[in-house]
């Protein structure tokens, strides 16, 4: 009878694909292997993960269904191919060494919040109790440690430490949870904390570290805290003076910081939260989550000048083991952790510039001797028309590809100037890298240049084609353009907006596109911002734009959004617009608004824009919400802030060659001279917006026949403007794509320029 049985065993060869290495995939495979009774291996790649069972069918069948369902929580399964081979009598199942085979690369998994499992083992007596770098195969560092494929200890940061005997017994164990957990350590072998105070090491305990730490923060003090992708600044998000103090010291005048709350319970006092919102902030990935503010009673008040009386807070939940031994201690239930490092410089991650640069400033010092390679910032989300949507995407979200339906292989595309991110191609994916930032600082700069040659590097990339912003002076263009001896694509910044969102919904023909945003180089020479366009991923039509306005001073006019207000006011009224009773000229010198005029007259340094961020800020300005941005988008965030959602008015505009809002500035004006409430022109405002791309899109249609709008651009990172966008245009049988796993800002940018390249060289070759 057990004759009979063997001979009706088979073999099966399976290949997987997708993030499948450094998620705890190996010891999965090998569980459920022995689970219904099949002998063979499995073995990591550069590829992917493959597989050889022997049993019986019925044995594998199953095998196989619990493989795609029952992978660990941050496996991503692209692929699993099986190939019945020749039987193969195997007498055990085996986890054989990581081969490298080819210059083709599997996924990296990006960093994962420390799981429950090991935040129990810090709880009990042993090696791990308060350990503070605890982790296993279902979570930890990942991304962050990595320097080359295949994903092994002795090609990651983790190699300097040499498992002591108990932990390699664990990672030699199949059935152990730290089985070949790449990254596991202990108090005995592993990466240790340090204190620092004006350079001096005060100690390396961590009891005393975390209670110090703690005191500080509650006395009001600013610690630096080595993180997972770099240094973090932190304070009691709960003093005033503490926080006015972090600005000061990051030189950041208004811009929103981070929270992270202690817990959920602790969060929902002060932020409101639905189903969506609340599985983002517990999910794996542990991104900032952006949430309305709650209006608090009868319990202690966040610091004002946290996000200066924005609707919005940026909220987290720990996602280290230190960040739970530091609630443990500190009696706050939130702090602020912000990224450390200075404004226009990237976040630190090297333990020595940390020292020399912020003991002086701060009150203490934490560090760890495990190397950050890949340095990342916090991810930043929004859930929107219930969709997760990506603002930042860094930790948690890199290095995971956008899955397009194109050959993007060997191209290298350098993103936008502002809030870049570059991507590089393999296959049909698009590794889009970390947030770099804004490319104005030369620390920045170096970070940019660095990271995409590691990305080459860690993804085996052959360049073989570029694409850049058309934009001559941008950083990131020349980078590119100087590159190496390779054909290079331009491409204009808008359609690499629309371009972008198609490649992440995987969109291959024409579309109506719609980029809202503040500034972009545009073919006739202006400043473009509010383009409808007819497009595919080689070429686009512009249809229509908002109606050019002076930029009065160029980028000074993004600073200072008054000039935009002058700027549309002079074009409504001429110069009787001094006569009008406005906060903007109660505010602004007589003087510096009458040199904006004769700019405006004689045409000095004012390039012509139809950024649909100018309108944003000329109206923000107009109902003097900020006249002096302190950070980038504070006019629109602002407005959207104030604007009240049940108001269904809206102003009058003018569709003609282009979409004119001469009647909308009137409109506010009397507005503001009738002291309407400022919430119900902003909803109006608002509404208007969303009435002229409605009616715009609908013209095209009529002209064209073509049902598919895909929004992209900054500006549609407004909740309200997305929502009623989107509602009016599915009302109207259009069919609506917009950025959710891809930021839309230009962030976004560099997806957009690789899809644009790949299919003009597609089309060149055929």
């Amino acid at each position: 009878m057990a004759m009979k049985d063997i001979s009706l065993n088979k073999s099966i060869q399976i290949i997987v694909t997708g993030l499948v290495q450094g998620v705890g995939f190996r010891p999965f495979v090998y569980r459920i292997a022995k689970k219904f009774e099949l002998a063979g291996w499995v073995q990591n790649t550069n590829e992917n993960v493959r597989i050889e069972v022997y049993g019986k069918p019925e044995n594998i069948n199953q095998f196989l269904v619990s493989l795609r369902n029952d992978a660990p929580p941050a496996a991503m399964i692209e692929d699993i191919s099986i190939l019945e081979i020749a039987s193969k009598t195997f007498t055990e199942f085996r986890i054989l060494d990581s081969h490298n085979i080819s210059d083709e690369i599997t996924e990296i998994s990006p960093d994962i919040a420390v799981c429950a499992e090991c935040l129990q083992d810090m709880n009990q007596d042993g090696t791990r109790l308060d350990y503070a770098f605890v982790n296993c195969t279902n979570c930890g560092p990942r991304f962050t440690i990595i320097q080359d494929l295949p994903y092994d200890r002795a090609k990651t940061t983790m190699k300097s430490f040499s498992m002591c005997p108990d932990c390699r017994k664990e990672y030699e164990t199949i059935t152990d949870r730290r089985f070949h957990a790449q990254p596991t350590a202990c108090s005995v072998c592993g990466p240790e904390y340090e204190l620092f105070e004006k350079q001096i090491r005060i100690s390396n305990q961590i009891d005393f570290i975390v209670g110090q730490i703690s005191e500080c923060v509650e006395s009001g003090g600013l610690v630096m805290i080595k993180g997972l992708g770099g240094m973090h600044l932190a304070c009691d998000a709960f003093n005033e003076a503490a926080v006015e103090r972090l600005r000061d010291l990051k030189n950041r005048e208004g811009k929103p910081f981070a929270v992270m709350f202690r817990d959920l319970e602790s969060l929902k006092l002060y932020a409101e939260m639905n189903a969506q919102e609340e599985h983002s902030l517990v999910s794996w990935q542990r991104p900032i989550v952006l949430l309305e503010k709650k209006k608090t009673a009868n319990i202690p008040e966040l610091a004002y000048s946290l996000n200066a009386g924005l609707s919005l807070l940026g909220v987290m939940l720990p996602y280290m083991p230190f960040h739970y031994l530091l609630f443990r201690h500190i009696k706050t239930s939130a702090v602020v952790l912000t990224s450390g490092n200075f404004s226009s410089e990237p976040i630190l991650i090297d333990n020595q510039k940390a020292l020399d640069q912020f003991s002086p400033l701060v009150d203490a010092v934490v560090l760890h001797n495990r190397d950050i390679f890949n340095r990342t910032d916090d991810s930043v989300v929004r859930i929107i028309a219930e969709k997760e949507r990506i603002f930042r995407r860094s930790r948690g979200y890199v290095p995971a590809p956008v899955r397009t339906a194109l050959n993007t292989e060997g191209i290298v595309a350098f993103g936008a100037e502002l809030t870049n991110c570059f991507c590089v191609g393999k296959g049909q994916k698009a590794f889009l890298s970390q947030h770099i930032g804004d490319l104005q600082g030369l620390e920045t700069t170096l970070f940019y240049e660095k990271t995409i040659a590691q990305f080459i590097q860690l993804f085996r990339i052959k360049p073989a084609l570029l694409a850049v912003d058309m934009h001559p002076s941008y950083i990131s263009t020349k980078t590119g353009m100087h590159f190496g001896d390779l054909p290079v694509v331009q491409v204009q910044h808008h359609h690499a907006h629309i371009a972008s969102c198609m490649a992440e919904h995987r969109l291959d023909e024409k579309v109506i596109g719609v980029a809202l945003d503040g500034t972009g180089y545009g073919t006739d020479g202006n400043i473009w911002g509010s383009e409808f366009l007819v497009c595919d991923l080689n070429e686009f039509v512009r249809i229509t734009h908002f109606d050019y306005l002076p930029m009065p001073g160029g980028d000074g006019a993004t600073e200072e959004p008054w000039r935009m207000a002058v700027s549309y006011l002079y074009k409504v009224y001429g110069n009787d617009f001094l006569k009008l009773d406005l906060p903007l000229l109660k505010v602004i010198e007589p003087e510096r608004i009458e040199l904006i005029i004769q700019m405006i007259e004689k045409k000095i340094n004012c390039p012509l824009s139809s950024g649909a961020g100018r309108l944003f800020d000329c109206v923000a300005s107009l109902l003097n919400l900020v006249q002096v941005a302190t950070f980038q988008a504070e006019g629109p965030m602002r407005l959207e802030a104030m604007l009240d959602p049940n108001c269904t008015e809206s102003y009058q505009f003018v569709l003609d060659q282009t979409v004119q809002f001469d009647e909308t500035i009137r409109g506010i004006v009397q507005d503001i001279s009738n002291e309407t409430d400022i919430s119900t022109i902003s909803a109006k405002f608002h509404n208007t917006i969303v009435l002229a791309i409605f009616e715009t899109v609908k013209a095209i249609r009529l002209r064209e026949g073509i049902e598919k709008v895909v929004l992209s651009g900054g500006v549609f990172q407004n909740k309200y403007l997305l929502e009623k966008t989107t509602g009016l245009l599915e009302k109207n049988n259009f069919e609506v794509f917009s950025h959710a796993a891809v930021p839309g800002n230009d962030g976004g940018i560099a997806l957009g320029q690789l899809a644009v390249a790949s299919k003009r060289r597609e089309i060149e070759c055929v």
